[in-house]
Formats: structure tokens, C-alpha cells, sequence
């Protein structure tokens, strides 16, 4: 009988790293729910030379070879901002994907740990990115339900193995799917609130024809960004060079108008809500290939859909519980009424997160997934 052989590699070369980004694509090959990223995009974040991310953070690449086939991979990370700065000694963990066998995401965890030993680390979190911006939790609920372009997707064996592993839930995330109605037939009370707030607080809406519109107000998003999560223990700073560098990874598929914006009297930026249109279909087409039709497909879903999703959405802590999500929730619907769309699906969103979960119990509704990010102490026996 033959002893099954485990072998974790670093990755070193941009040919591995190749079969690093590939490596999900043959293991949901028949699953009809994964939905595929951009190859060449996947590439671009994790690579060093072309990722601004890297100027505050290293990262290790591993993929695990069992009895000779690529059977899991794993990204380990370093944000020496939330190291240095925010005083926390935790190595992340990302781009997570195994084969169901314990034994191999166990080989691969134990680089972590090495690695975090290594960097006088005292504890992991995972599944995340290398910031807030990037993808983040591991899928415990909806396992029928497709990822966005924006979350990641996994079997359900993942969570067993880490539960097996002793792993700890470290923050809980769920997601939603709002089914909307005419704004005729939208909540009267989300309408009549929405206007009475501006009219309180001397707000006014900012909407945007053009992408030209939107660049004056990028960096005031992030900034807002930041005063909105700042206190949350898992964010970290986002720093200017990657400010530009997600400008131009997701401009491209951005509408105008699925921006919106709330301003104050005197035209300070109060709060914004960034939504797409579902790129999910369209992604399952591209299957990670731009060309030779890629383009055609993304282009399509940018002005030809019925599904939108939230991506990002921001509120100046002075406005907040102050029904500012009311007013973008329906400004938005009046674009989405507009174009067609009928379903919107939220951005993973803190379970915590009431004030924004109580505004979805006024439309028709069904919290469709659920993910997490799991924690451990960094095991310094695993130096040995």
C-alpha cells in the first residue's frame, strides 16, 4: 500500500504563481456556485512588483503536492501597518483552497505558524486579504448560493477541517438578497424618512452622469472609508498608492450611476454607497480568460442586467443611526427601478451590524449567506 506523500512548496516564480491562481479553477471545475475571478488580475494583486500593498506588507505563497498533484494552496501575510502602527502581531491567511483531506490544510497552516514565529507573531486570522479592500471570510452558510466578484466561495468541508484543527470563530459576516418592488411599491416609511432626514439635516443627494464625475470624489470616499470602520478592530488604514491602485482595478466596472453620494450645506461628503451590477454570470463566461470575448461579456453585464451588488458603502460617524443608509438605500432604488433590476445582494456585513440589517427588514428579503474568519494562537511548538 502506498503512504500518501504531502509536500508543501514556496512558491518562487511567476510560472508557480500561475498554477497558484489556477489551482481553484480544477478543484470547482463542476461546481456550479464558484465563480471564477480574473486570472490576470489575481495574478497582478499577488505580485510584488505590480500590488502597492507590498510597500507595507510581505507575503509567502505555498502550494501543497500530494503524492505528486497540486492538492491546496494558501497565501501568507504580513501588514506591517496593522503590525506597527494598530500594535496587532497577527499573521493573516488568504487565497485558501484544498482538496477535502485534513492533512493537507494542516501542512499548510503549519506555515503559517512558522511563518508567524518567525515575525514574532501572536496570533492568525483567515480567510482575509491583505487589507479591508480585498476579499475576506470563509463561506459556513449558502453553499448554493454563487459568490460575487467580491467574496470568495468555498466547499463546506473547509470550516470542518478548521473546527478539527481547533480554530475559533473571529469575526461572523452574513450577506443578503433584497428582492425590490416598484418605487411606487417601495416601503412608504423608508420614503417619507428619507426625505424628512435631508430636509433635517440639510443634506442633498450628489449623482454623477459620467465616470469624469466620479474622480474628484475618490479620495473622499476613502477617506469617509476609513472614519466609518476605523474603529473596528479588523481594519487597517488604507494607504494613498493603494487608493490609486483599486481606482484603477475596479473602475472599469463602475456605472455612473450606481454611485451615490450624500453631501452636507456646505458640500462636505457625509456618506456614499458604491454598487455594481452582478458580474457573476458573466465572470462564469470569461472563466478567468479576458480574451478573446471577456471583454464582450463584462461590457454586457456592466449595461444589460437585472442583478446589482453592493460593494462599498460609507457614513460619517456624526450621521450615523441618523438614517443616512435610508436615504442611499433610496436613491438607489429609484436607479435600479430605472434600469430593470429587481434583486440586489448585499456585501458581507458584520452580524453585529443592526443598524444596517433592520433597514433590510422593510423589503422583501433572505439572509442567503454566512462567513467567517477563524483565529488561533500561533504555536510556537511548530518551530520544532
Amino acid at each position: 500500500m502506498n503512504k500518501e506523500v504531502i509536500n508543501v512548496v514556496e512558491i518562487i516564480n511567476r510560472k508557480d504563481l500561475k498554477s497558484f491562481v489556477n489551482f481553484p479553477f480544477k478543484l470547482y471545475n463542476q461546481n456550479p456556485y464558484w465563480t471564477p475571478p480574473i486570472i490576470g488580475e489575481e495574478i497582478d494583486v499577488l505580485d510584488q512588483s505590480k500590488n502597492p500593498v507590498f510597500r507595507n506588507a510581505k507575503a509567502n505563497y505555498f502550494l501543497a503536492y500530494k503524492n505528486g498533484k497540486i492538492a491546496g494552496r494558501i497565501a501568507v501575510i504580513i501588514n506591517w501597518i496593522e503590525v506597527k502602527k494598530l500594535k496587532k502581531k497577527k499573521v493573516r491567511f488568504g487565497w485558501f483552497d484544498a482538496i477535502d483531506d485534513i492533512k493537507v490544510t494542516s501542512a499548510l497552516m503549519q506555515k503559517v505558524h512558522l511563518i508567524g514565529i518567525e515575525n514574532g507573531m501572536e496570533f492568525i486570522e483567515g480567510p482575509v486579504g491583505f487589507s479591508n479592500m480585498d476579499k475576506a471570510g470563509m463561506l459556513v452558510e449558502g453553499f448554493e448560493e454563487s459568490n460575487t466578484m467580491i467574496t470568495w466561495y468555498n466547499a463546506p468541508y473547509y470550516y470542518e477541517h478548521f473546527k478539527q484543527l481547533g480554530y475559533k470563530n473571529l469575526a461572523v459576516w452574513v450577506e443578503y438578497e433584497i428582492t425590490l418592488s416598484s418605487f411606487d411599491k417601495s416601503p412608504e416609511k423608508i420614503k417619507k424618512f428619507s426625505d424628512l432626514m435631508l430636509k433635517r439635516y440639510e443634506l442633498k443627494n450628489v449623482d454623477f452622469k459620467s465616470k469624469k464625475q466620479i474622480i474628484p470624489y475618490i479620495e473622499k470616499m476613502f477617506f469617509l472609508l476609513e472614519k466609518t470602520y476605523g474603529k473596528l478592530q479588523t481594519f487597517v488604514p488604507i494607504q494613498p498608492e493603494q487608493i490609486k491602485h483599486y481606482k484603477k482595478k475596479y473602475f472599469r466596472y463602475i456605472h455612473p450611476e450606481f454611485i451615490k453620494c450624500i453631501a452636507d450645506k456646505n458640500d462636505e461628503l457625509v456618506a456614499f454607497c458604491i454598487t455594481m451590477p452582478s458580474f457573476t454570470r458573466a465572470l462564469k463566461k470569461v472563466n478567468g480568460k479576458m480574451l478573446p470575448f471577456g471583454f464582450l461579456h463584462l461590457f454586457k453585464a456592466l449595461y444589460f442586467n437585472s442583478r446589482a451588488s453592493f460593494y462599498l458603502i460609507g457614513v460619517d460617524p456624526k450621521y450615523q443611526n441618523k438614517g443616512v443608509t435610508a436615504i442611499i438605500f433610496n436613491e438607489m432604488q429609484k436607479t435600479f427601478n430605472k434600469r430593470g433590476y429587481n434583486i440586489v445582494e448585499t456585501n458581507p456585513e458584520l452580524e453585529e451590524n443592526n443598524s444596517i440589517q433592520n433597514l433590510w427588514k422593510n423589503y422583501e428579503h433572505r439572509k442567503h449567506k454566512k462567513r467567517v474568519t477563524v483565529t488561533q494562537k500561533v504555536k510556537k511548538e511548530d518551530s520544532t
